[in-house]
C-alpha cells in the first residue's frame, strides 16, 4: 500500500474523459432534481386548492356519515320509546290519549315505527267507532309510495273489511280483485271476503265454490280453512 494506491483509490487514475462523464450524470441528475421539484411546486400552485377543497370534502362528508348514522340509531331508539308507550295507554284503556300519541309518530318517527303508528291509529279509531277516520287512515297508508306493497294491500284489505256489511258491491269488488289473485300474501283473506261480499249479493253459488276453494287450499291459515268448511 503506497502512495499510489491512495492516488488510485481516490480516483485520480480515472481518465479524464470518465471524470467528466460522472460531471456531466451528477450535473444532469440534480438539474433533473431540481425540474421535478419545480414542477411539484408549480402543480402545488395549480392545484393545491382543489387537493385541500377534495380533502375537507371528504373529512366533511365522513363526519357527516357518522353524525347521520349516529342521529338515525337514536331516532329508532326513541321512536321505539315513544311507540312503547303509545302501546302502553291502549293496555291502560286510555285510547283518546293512545291515538293522539299514535298520530305524533305517525307524523314524527322514521320507518317502520311510522307505519306501525299509522295501522294503531286506524284500528283504534274503528274501536272507538270512528268509521270514516279509520278509513280514511286505511287509505292514507294504501296511497303511502314510499309503504312496502305488503303494507299498503294489508290497508286495503282491512278497508274492505270495515265496509263488507254495507259498501258499494261494485267497488268492494274491484279493491279484493287484485289482492285475491294467486302469489298475493293475502289472498286468501280476500277470497274470503270475496265469499262473504257473494253471499250478501245473493250468489251463493260463487259463495259456495270460494269457500270450498279455502277449505282445500294447503297454504291457507288452518283458523280460515276451517272457517270456509
Amino acid at each position: 500500500f503506497g502512495p499510489f494506491a491512495l492516488v488510485k483509490s481516490r480516483g485520480y487514475c480515472t481518465p479524464p474523459s470518465r471524470r467528466r462523464s460522472r460531471a456531466l450524470a451528477d450535473i444532469f441528475r440534480e438539474i433533473d432534481e431540481d425540474l421535478r421539484r419545480d414542477r411539484h411546486v408549480e402543480l402545488w400552485k395549480r392545484y393545491g386548492n382543489y387537493i385541500i377543497a377534495l380533502a375537507l370534502a371528504i373529512v366533511v362528508g365522513t363526519a357527516v356519515s357518522v353524525y347521520w348514522r349516529d342521529y338515525k340509531i337514536g331516532q329508532r331508539e326513541a321512536d321505539s320509546a315513544a311507540f312503547a308507550e303509545a302501546r302502553g295507554l291502549v293496555q291502560d284503556e286510555r285510547p283518546d290519549e293512545a291515538t293522539a300519541a299514535f298520530a305524533i309518530l305517525e307524523d314524527e318517527a322514521v320507518g317502520g315505527y311510522a307505519l306501525l303508528a299509522s295501522f294503531q291509529e286506524a284500528a283504534l279509531l274503528a274501536e272507538a267507532g270512528d268509521e270514516a277516520g279509520a278509513l280514511a287512515a286505511y287509505d292514507a297508508i294504501a296511497a303511502d309510495s314510499s309503504a312496502d306493497d305488503l303494507y299498503r294491500d294489508l290497508a286495503k284489505l282491512l278497508s274492505v273489511m270495515r265496509r263488507i256489511d254495507d259498501g258499494d258491491p261494485a267497488s268492494l269488488a274491484a279493491d279484493l280483485a287484485p289482492l285475491a289473485v294467486d302469489g298475493e300474501p293475502w289472498r286468501f283473506s280476500a277470497r274470503e271476503l270475496q265469499a262473504l261480499l257473494a253471499l250478501r249479493t245473493g250468489d251463493s253459488a260463487k259463495a259456495a265454490d270460494l269457500l270450498s276453494g279455502l277449505a282445500d287450499a294447503a297454504g291457507a291459515p288452518p283458523a280460515l280453512r276451517a272457517r270456509a268448511i
